[in-house]
């Protein structure tokens, strides 16, 4: 079972607050682990509000290749295989490599769907191997800067 999706919920609305999963440690991550964190908290956002009021994005990426040398363990084993000589192994999975303070799973909600999200975060933590924290963040609306404005900072 790989990651399946990054983006679900409403992509084409702003959403004034943003909740972030963050990592506390610094863990490598399994894809099976992702995905059942990226299933949960789909989940509780979309049992509450639709498809229309959230937005969900997974920030990391599954992009090591995990391998494994499988070796037999029978008697008589020794004359079949030959230890860790050309041990590069077949690929058993894939990985996502976490930071200290990265965002897992980021949620945009209206201020009424802060709670959910919070929630959300708290459900798909428990899915991965690592400690987490939640925080919330309040989007503020970037004012548009006029030209001639520009052009006198540029040119200072």
């Amino acid at each position: 079972m790989k990651v399946s999706k990054f983006n679900m919920g409403d992509l084409a609305v702003s959403f004034p607050f943003k909740v972030h999963l963050l990592a506390r440690e610094r863990v490598q991550v399994r894809h099976n682990a992702l995905e059942s964190a990226r299933v949960s908290a789909n989940k509780v956002l979309f049992d509450k509000y639709g498809d229309t009021g959230y937005r969900m994005h997974l920030r990391p990426f599954p992009h090591i290749i995990l391998r494994e040398n499988k070796m037999i363990a029978t008697a008589g084993a020794d004359r079949l295989q030959e230890g860790m000589r050309r041990s590069f192994g077949k690929p058993t999975g894939r990985a996502a490599r976490v930071d200290d303070g990265q965002p897992i799973i980021t949620i945009a909600v209206n201020k009424d769907g802060v709670e959910t999200a919070k929630k959300a975060c708290e459900v798909a933590a428990s899915k991965l191997p690592m400690k987490t924290r939640v925080m919330v963040e309040q989007e503020t609306a970037a004012q548009p800067v006029e030209a001639e404005a520009a052009v006198a900072v540029a040119g200072a």
